[in-house]
């Protein structure tokens, strides 16, 4: 078993994004879905960092949402959507810190057309 303590700084500064997206809870067709929106909202927005929160795998041998929502973060990073891309530290929980890549000149109040986001999703 690897010293988590020797992996810390593997993941120095991680844990501290601008957002938060919390997908514990949801099933693997609204994470995905969610994660999918989040990433269309910032194209068109000022580069921000989030920090995507998952489950942790159930430990029956359920899948765990690791690996589809990783990956579609892996291929927005690949189309330029995303500048970073990290697991969060062990000690944060299961998920991921990104930081979009945005629009360079975007200004966050008509970053939405002048339409008001539904409260809840600031993402």
């Amino acid at each position: 078993m690897v010293d988590l303590g020797e992996l810390k700084p593997l993941f120095r500064g991680n844990s501290e994004a601008e957002y938060e997206l919390d997908l514990r809870g949801l099933d693997m067709p609204h994470s995905v879905a969610s994660t999918e929106r989040m990433l269309e909202r910032n194209r068109f927005r000022t580069s921000r960092s989030v920090r995507i929160l998952i489950d942790a795998p159930d430990g029956e041998g359920g899948t765990s949402h690791f690996q589809p929502i990783g990956r579609l973060l892996l291929d927005s990073r690949k189309e330029g959507i995303l500048e970073q891309m990290s697991t969060l530290p062990p000690d944060d929980g299961l998920g991921f810190h990104i930081v979009t890549t945005g629009k360079p000149d975007a200004e966050e109040e008509d970053s939405l057309g002048g339409e008001t986001e539904p409260e809840g999703e600031d993402v």
